[in-house]
């Protein structure tokens, strides 16, 4: 197919403007999915997408679309709303000459709205607004243009108007993609370059390597070589997505289509890696995807201390279709051998442990998250501090400085008081408002990363009456009075209950956590005193009882002595036990600590 007849463009929205059912109606509109195969959200696959209703993974389609006597392949892909899935639409975006910004017609331009435009803009993105969902009966569609011509200043004439569920305005969607998207630059007669945005790990294929063509172009049974893996492999199957895999012969430039090699080895795959042909004519390198910047990390440990292998080996294939996450073997006094994962946000942590669980039928424990902060020492090293057990003694702490973020909040105008104090009472340090419209208005303020993350986008729902929405960026490390928060438990330092705070919180923070443990360990056949302790001195305390037994319960009356002589060896057989006895912590005693945040504040 000559390149003029292909248009790559992805969709971009805020979580729940309708992505999805657009790519429904778009796949259906073009015959590429038959009716009688047709299900809601078909790109949504995963198990996990289906039970959550959001996207997690960019998911692409090849279509073909009959304009007149032209016939045009126009490649889709689907991206996540979420903040914590950005790094996916980032890579998307790559592989694009265009993207669909759609807007919910009733609820308006939000805050993820505002963050996909401007990666849009910055990938140089021809950019198609389209308002969707204006079937509703409250639906406020001129209210909604004009909004978006204010805030980002794109001309309301050029805004097409569709509803992704009826279907209605979906040709002159596909209309303006032919119309505005540019066809790709590449040239087919040029060496073979081709970017790999995505991947998976097939049991019995090895790994299904997903590309975008930039040039030239590649057959089945050629030898092709992945630049920054170093390695050769035979092309056995390669094809496109429509959106089931398709297999055909050749793919060339500007085309967007997946290859089988029979890879087994986990490493040979990276996403952002330049496949070529092998041997002397090979193609420059692309510059790839800038690096992921994890900002939350906890343990992963097996539940019961022996699958160390099977979690490493499952972590392994997860890594090949999601690199936005990484891990490293540790050890813990209170859990054993485990792993240190790395994670873009909170809902991004959740959706690896529960694909973990699901899909490699493990049983994990986790430890509660934290973010990453730098440390600069005494003696002028700089160190990057991912779990609470490397903070150095606090004398050798020359600078303590934590991860700082721009939030952006778009809410409704009533809303900006409780907004405000809600974000004052993390500390926050306001930058501007800007108002959006008349009813609608953005609150930008520099927040400490560890107080955003946690509960504060909850808060914000509460706060604004569901109808707030809120995007971060990282701006970088400033100083900050931080201390460690150490957590004993029976005179012994649990390091997976550690926690960073802020030195103000740190006395309420110890409290509410002994606390809350104290409600979560269950009692022994001995006293276990907990503790908080920031170095050497404790700030709080709570025991939890022995479990006691009657031993006098057989004498009656007669000398006090022979009662005396029973308690003390009860003692004495308490006091040995509590030396040698261990104390079993539940795994809802280790995110204990991340309930006890609220009560805190």
């Amino acid at each position: 197919m000559d390149a003029k007849q292909i248009r790559n463009f992805s969709i971009i929205a805020h979580i729940d403007h309708g992505k999805s059912t657009l790519a429904d109606r778009l796949m259906q509109s073009t015959g590429t999915v038959q009716e009688r195969e047709m299900t809601e959200q078909m790109l949504d696959d995963m198990e996990l997408e289906r039970q959550r209703g959001i996207t997690i993974k960019a998911r692409a389609v090849s279509m073909r679309y009959q304009r007149g006597k032209e016939t045009f392949e126009l490649n889709l892909i689907d991206t996540p709303g979420h903040v914590d899935f950005h790094y996916e639409v980032s890579r998307s975006m790559a592989c694009c000459e265009g993207a669909l910004l759609l807007v919910d017609a009733f609820q308006g331009v939000e805050a993820q709205t505002v963050a996909n435009m401007y990666a849009a803009l910055e990938h140089d993105l021809t950019i198609i607004p389209v308002l969707n969902k204006i079937d509703l009966t409250h639906a406020r569609p001129d209210e909604v243009a004009e909004q978006i011509e204010h805030s980002l200043a794109i001309d309301r004439d050029e805004v097409l108007r569709c509803s992704a569920k009826t279907g209605q305005g979906i040709d002159e969607i596909l209309d303006a993609v032919i119309e505005r998207v540019p066809p790709p630059s590449g040239r087919v007669d040029a060496p073979l370059q081709a970017m790999v945005f995505d991947s998976h790990y097939d049991e019995y294929r090895g790994a299904i390597t997903y590309l975008r063509l930039m040039q030239g172009k590649v057959k089945k049974g050629e030898k092709i070589r992945f630049l920054r893996a170093g390695t050769t492999h035979e092309v056995l199957e390669l094809g496109q997505f429509t959106p089931t895999r398709t297999p055909c012969d050749t793919l060339q430039a500007g085309q967007v289509g997946y290859l089988i090699c029979n890879i087994k080895e986990l490493g040979h795959v990276h996403i952002g890696d330049t496949v070529s042909t092998a041997g002397e004519n090979a193609a420059e390198p692309l510059s790839g995807y800038q690096e992921p910047k994890r900002m939350v990390y906890c343990g992963l440990f097996p539940s019961d201390g022996e699958n160390f292998e099977e979690l490493r080996e499952a972590l392994n294939k997860l890594a090949i279709n999601d690199p936005s996450f990484e891990f490293e073997p540790e050890t813990s006094d209170a859990l054993g051998f485990g792993f240190r994962c790395g994670f873009l946000g909170l809902l991004h942590m959740e959706i690896i442990q529960q694909r973990l669980e699901q899909e490699s039928d493990l049983d994990l424990v986790q430890t509660a998250p934290n973010v990453t902060y730098e440390i600069v020492t005494a003696s002028g090293e700089t160190l990057e501090i991912h779990t609470p057990g490397d903070v150095p003694e606090a004398g050798d702490i020359e600078e303590f400085r934590q991860p700082i973020v721009r939030v952006s909040l778009v809410l409704p105008t009533e809303s900006i008081g409780p907004a405000m104090k809600l974000c004052e009472d993390r500390r926050g340090k306001y930058i501007r408002t800007e108002y959006l419209s008349p009813t609608r208005a953005m609150l930008v303020y520099d927040v400490a990363l560890a107080e955003v993350i946690y509960d504060m986008h909850d808060k914000l729902k509460s706060a604004t009456r569901g109808f707030g929405t809120m995007d971060y960026e990282l701006l970088g490390y400033q100083p900050a009075d931080l201390v460690r928060l150490d957590i004993l438990v029976g005179g012994k330092r649990v390091d997976a209950l550690s926690i960073i705070c802020d030195r103000r919180d740190a006395d309420s923070r110890g409290r509410a956590v002994v606390k809350k443990l104290r409600k979560e360990i269950s009692r022994h056949m001995f006293e276990i005193p907990l503790q908080a302790a920031i170095g050497s001195r404790v700030i709080a305390r709570e025991t939890i009882s022995a479990m006691r037994k009657n031993v006098t319960a057989k004498c009656y009356g007669g000398d006090i002595s022979r009662k005396r002589k029973l308690w003390a060896k009860q003692k004495e057989g308490k006091k040995r036990m509590k030396s040698v006895g261990s104390v079993d912590i539940p795994q809802k005693a280790f995110l204990a600590v991340l309930s006890t945040d609220e009560g805190a504040k």
